[in-house]
């Protein structure tokens, strides 16, 4: 099953439909019920109403950067940090920050903002190349700051509190946009990078204006969460409510055919989604058929692995997989076999959440299957051999953050613990063989 998958991956077939047509294969060979299996998975993890939060993400993302509200975002991030040296780059990162309050997904980030940051660095003198990366690698920090598509199915598929995930979130993402911000201080200085010139005070009060709606709608939908006034579900709802009113009625830069073209984008992101979900599915059936990740957990406790080196393997494993395989798979395929041997370690599953979120991130990014870097240039028409040049100062010192996220398991667990969380600890040990 595993083979044909990689093979007709390898071949070019998308990973939804290589996942369902060799898991089916399996299924055919070993004799199984194939309606059985596909009832079991429809009555699984598609019933889960936390699911309907990933279409409703998707949709706000698509309003954001079909209505302009991205701009006026961009706008304010240049009133905050645009004055200084490179001071385009910072505001790359910034905005960043900002619309990963709304949209929860790299790929909407990177395909919406992106464009613009990317046009507008090379038309104050940036290189192509810089202004790329930046941009791609400022694109991961939307899934690690609430909200998280990443962590809606990471979630789902290991029953962790999806509010202290986005919680632990938070610190992280942070601390990512301010390594990034780092590296672009360094660089400035070193290749003299342009200043922007200080806004008017007329200027900012009408750029402070125009951005403070669009502002307010991650602290109306992270606030509602976290005070329990509504699910991470119903949260995507009302931010997707939040920009259609702001879309239609108080910006105006939104008509009805602008509403088909973002329903029609946002149900084929949609489905590409579903169906890659509906192939891991089914291949998680076979795993659990197979019993792998009781074999799997079995044999990482006869190794006597501490959870120190279990985290370190994990997550070098992560970084070598990321470069060539989809998140999506990683999360709904890898992260349940490995679960067992997280829980019977007494590794928190908050902290290995989002942990794993930030460094299959950093896989989108990471050569030679970058799914971020072929995007940025896709839309932006800069060479992937350029853009990948000036990746890799960002990719160690995102790698050096990773770790350290590791090893200090209290930078992404210190809000959850302010919020009340208590990680769970282990029930019963694996099974030896």
């Amino acid at each position: 099953m595993f083979a044909l998958f990689f093979i007709w991956s390898f071949l070019g077939m998308p990973i939804g439909h290589a996942m369902l047509a060799s898991a089916i294969v399996y299924l055919f060979l070993t004799g199984q019920d194939i309606g059985l299996v596909a009832s079991q998975s429809l009555n699984g993890l598609y019933s889960s109403f936390v699911l309907m939060a990933v279409p409703l993400f998707i949709f706000s993302a698509e309003i954001m950067n079909a209505s302009k509200i991205t701009d006026r975002l961009f706008e304010f991030a240049n009133l905050l940090v645009g004055r200084f040296r490179g001071g385009l780059a910072h505001v790359n990162i910034v905005a960043s920050v900002i619309f990963s309050g709304m949209s929860g997904s790299a790929l909407a980030d990177a395909a919406g903002p992106g464009k613009l940051e990317v046009d507008m660095m090379i038309k104050a003198g940036y290189s192509p190349g810089f202004s790329a990366a930046l941009s791609t690698t400022s694109a991961i920090i939307g899934p690690i700051i609430p909200p998280s598509i990443p962590m809606i199915l990471y979630g789902v598929v290991t029953d962790t509190s999806i509010g202290y995930l986005f919680m632990g979130g938070v610190i992280p993402g942070l601390l990512l946009a301010a390594t990034q911000s780092a590296v672009v201080v360094y660089l400035s200085r070193k290749r003299n990078f342009p200043t922007e010139p200080a806004p008017t005070i007329r200027h900012a009060v009408s750029a402070t204006f125009s951005a403070l709606p669009a502002l307010m709608i991650p602290a109306i939908m992270l606030g509602g969460i976290y005070s329990g006034a509504v699910t991470p579900t119903e949260a995507a709802a009302v931010c997707a409510m939040l920009g259609l009113i702001l879309a239609f009625l108080w910006y105006r830069s939104f008509k009805f055919p602008d509403l088909v073209n973002v329903l029609i984008e946002s149900s084929r992101a949609t489905g590409i989604v579903a169906i890659t979900i509906a192939g891991a599915l089914v291949m998680n059936w076979v795993v659990a058929a197979e019993q792998i990740p009781e074999r799997m957990g079995a044999w990482m406790t006869t190794l006597d692995l501490s959870p120190t080196m279990f985290l370190l393997a994990v997550n070098v494993l992560f970084l070598i997989l990321g470069a060539f395989l989809d998140t999506l798979l990683m999360l709904l395929i890898i992260v349940p076999i490995l679960m067992p041997t997280v829980i019977h370690l007494g590794i928190d599953s908050v902290h290995f959440g989002v942990t794993s979120v930030v460094n299959m991130m950093i896989g989108l990014v990471t050569p030679p299957m970058g799914e971020l870097v072929f995007l940025i240039a896709g839309v932006s028409g800069i060479k992937v051999a350029d853009i990948t040049k000036e990746l890799w100062i960002f990719l160690v010192f995102l790698i050096a953050v990773l770790f350290v996220l590791v090893y200090v398991p209290e930078i992404t667990l210190w809000l959850p613990h302010l919020m009340g969380y208590e990680p769970l600890h282990p029930i019963s040990p694996l099974p030896k063989t």
